[in-house]
């Protein structure tokens, strides 16, 4: 291409040389020289560019062990089944999220298959930088467990997750049968973002990457069904037994 240029420019000098005079001449000329100094600097940025050595990769996310045990604290958080159970399901999710609302039936058909052996531990873990109702989501629930009724408003929560919004969620404490005023006041102090705020370290140290992200006697779940669920059930209880 540049040596097209070059002859483009060169044929135009002698065809103006032939019809003008030379003061026009010595402007082409002039011109000339000045592209050809530019094409010059390009050239050298182009090779520049080749002779660079190639950026290095983005690191890759390590990958998941399926077997790595994770140490996971259940004092504090909402509990569902009998509390000295063999087997412990601990799940940090979010309000909005669509994927948490649909493990919601998986989570209540695990639990009737181990009636007195499992038991499960619900962990808030709101993505606020997606779900803009989650974090709000999260304190009304907290606010709930603190008369006793956070398993209400989870139910509530999740068949009502395309509704967050403040309103709603007055609605949902008052369809409850809560004390609204004392529910609304609790959900606004410090001590339920504290509580939202160790879930989330919680989260971190477990290597949660999304939600919702469920955990069998401190490993991670990798089947997400009935079935994986109850392998590892399974084997829990026959290394315990």
């Amino acid at each position: 291409m540049r040596a097209s240029v070059r002859t483009s420019l060169l044929a135009l000098v002698v065809l103006t040389a032939c019809g003008g005079d030379s003061s026009s001449l010595d402007e082409l000329k002039k011109g000339q020289k000045d592209l050809m100094a530019k094409l010059d600097s390009i050239d050298k940025t182009v090779q520049q560019i080749k002779a660079a050595p190639p950026m290095p990769a983005a690191a890759a996310r390590p990958a998941i062990d399926p077997n790595k045990v994770y140490q996971l604290s259940t004092e504090g958080s909402p509990i569902r089944g009998p509390k000295d159970a063999k087997v412990t399901i601990v799940e940090f999710s979010d309000f909005q999220c669509p994927f948490c609302a649909q493990s919601k039936s998986l989570v209540d058909d695990v639990l009737k298959a181990y009636p007195k052996d499992v038991n499960f531990v619900y962990k808030q873990f709101p993505l606020i930088s997606i779900h803009p109702f989650a974090l709000g989501a999260s304190k009304a629930a907290i606010a709930a467990s603190k008369q006793g009724k956070f398993w209400e408003m989870h139910d509530m929560l999740f068949a009502n997750n395309r509704e967050l919004g403040d309103d709603k969620l007055k609605e949902y404490a008052k369809q409850i049968g809560l004390d609204v005023p004392r529910w609304d006041k609790d959900r606004n102090s410090p001590e339920v973002q504290a509580e939202i705020d160790a879930d989330g370290k919680a989260a971190t140290a477990a290597e949660v990457r999304g939600t919702p992200s469920f955990f069998v006697g401190g490993k991670r779940v990798m089947n997400r069904s009935v079935d994986g669920f109850k392998q590892m059930i399974d084997e829990q209880l026959k290394a315990k037994s």
